[in-house]
């Protein structure tokens, strides 16, 4: 495989969230960075910390979290390896899932409960504002105008920039952009899971970023003789590599956060930054 370590995130292009906040599009997701369940201390707290700054170094400049990682276990370490924070970097937070024990994720919606968790990321990260604050799911109990409008009336008062949403359909995307403007959309997508190919070309058409998360579930794809693989090896690459490169070259509004510990991981996933993937070889991975 070729050494790609001397080149940065920054070859995958840039993308500007909401029209004024520009972001490396290949970023990094913290979630893996807890421990088992998404709940709990990591085993190795200076490995995660090496980890985030080894992001930095590659060039990624969007960092994903939220109150739900731990909880506020990523929020944490963010503050620890990167405060003070360099003007590039964007953090992207989420509010709105409840951690009751590891494992399990449950929606709250209140507007109360929205305006605390974003107080205490905005604590925990040691910001007064939240570049990107996402409603990590929308509450089925609480109105939406509830939510979307509390949100809203934080980014008024100056503690959120932009506001995101995450696992929506398009339905529910405009409900939202009814009550705020929304800059970006986080769902399930990546190679082998495209039920949002909707969402994404809706937000692709309105100036929404859209936000994979579990980019790189390629599964039986990544095994050895796969298809994915063959063609892995002819590019001289990885099928994670090309499952992002995949990503990147889907929607030029694609935004992969993909999540690692591992300092080996991280720059493999960035070296996919720099894989320019030809029109055939788009059709053969898009047919798998």
């Amino acid at each position: 495989m070729t050494d790609t370590t001397d080149l940065t995130a920054s070859a995958s292009g840039t993308y500007t969230i909401g029209g004024d906040l520009p972001v490396v599009r290949l970023g990094y997701g913290t979630m893996q960075l807890t421990g088992e369940g998404v709940f709990g201390d990591p085993a190795d707290r200076a490995g995660a910390i090496a980890v985030l700054r080894r992001a930095v170094e590659r060039g990624v400049t969007l960092i994903d979290t939220a109150d739900a990682y731990g909880p506020f276990v990523t929020d944490g370490l963010i503050r620890e390896a990167l405060h003070p924070y360099a003007d590039d970097i964007v953090i992207a937070a989420k509010v709105g899932l409840t951690r009751p024990r590891p494992g399990e994720w449950v929606p709250v919606g209140r507007p109360e409960y929205l305006r605390q968790q974003t107080e205490l990321n905005l604590r925990h990260l040691g910001v007064e504002r939240l570049d990107l604050l996402q409603l990590h799911r929308i509450d089925p109990q609480v109105p939406l105008e509830d939510q979307i409008g509390e949100l809203k009336a934080l980014q008024e008062e100056g503690k959120v920039r932009h506001i995101g949403l995450s696992e929506v359909s398009v339905d529910e995307i405009e409900a939202a952009r009814a009550i705020a403007p929304i800059a970006s959309v986080q769902n399930l997508f990546n190679l082998t899971t495209r039920e949002a190919e909707g969402v994404l070309d809706y937000a692709e058409a309105n100036g929404i970023g859209f936000i994979p998360w579990f980019p790189l579930a390629t599964g039986e794809l990544s095994g050895e003789g796969s298809p994915l693989a063959e063609i892995a090896a002819e590019h001289g690459s990885t099928p994670s590599q090309l499952a992002l490169a995949w990503l990147l070259r889907r929607s030029p509004a694609m935004l992969p956060i993909p999540g690692t510990k591992s300092i080996a991981h991280l720059d493999e996933n960035v070296d996919a930054a720099a894989i320019v993937l030809s029109d055939e070889e788009f059709a053969r991975i898009d047919a798998l």
